[in-house]
């Protein structure tokens, strides 16, 4: 019976932070927006419109969100792609911004991980004294 080990973890030099803390931001921004809208569309749009029968917060919420949903895909692609995620992980929070306020915990998880990435880099007992 053979164990296969753990894939190794590619470690994030310090020259990569400011882009992976720009590409943390873009993540956040989309996730909040795409998050916030699915919720309106949802809560209040989707009962407006089968109950009042009036579809106008359904159009205004849903089409962009569909675009920006696109948009969150390929930033946390590409936050993804910098940290070194797994595919399984990526799927998840793509999948997240269809499901009403999960996006929102996705996104907290996201900024976890990656703050958490970011302090073992940045952390200067790591780094081994000069002489």
């Amino acid at each position: 019976m053979s164990e296969t080990a753990a894939p190794a973890v590619r470690a994030i030099t310090p020259e990569q932070v400011p882009g992976i803390r720009g590409a943390l931001l873009r993540y956040r921004i989309m996730a909040y927006l795409v998050g916030t809208l699915l919720v309106v569309l949802v809560l209040v749009g989707m009962p407006l419109k089968y109950f009042a029968d009036n579809g106008t917060v359904v159009t205004w919420t849903g089409v962009p969100h569909g675009y920006l949903y696109m948009v969150l895909l390929v930033t946390a692609y590409d936050l993804g792609r910098r940290v070194h995620w797994p595919w399984s992980r990526l799927i998840l929070i793509g999948l997240a911004g269809t499901i009403p306020f999960l996006s929102f915990w996705a996104e907290h998880s996201a900024r976890t991980d990656v703050n958490r990435r970011l302090a073992a880099v940045e952390d200067p007992s790591d780094t081994p004294d000069a002489p």
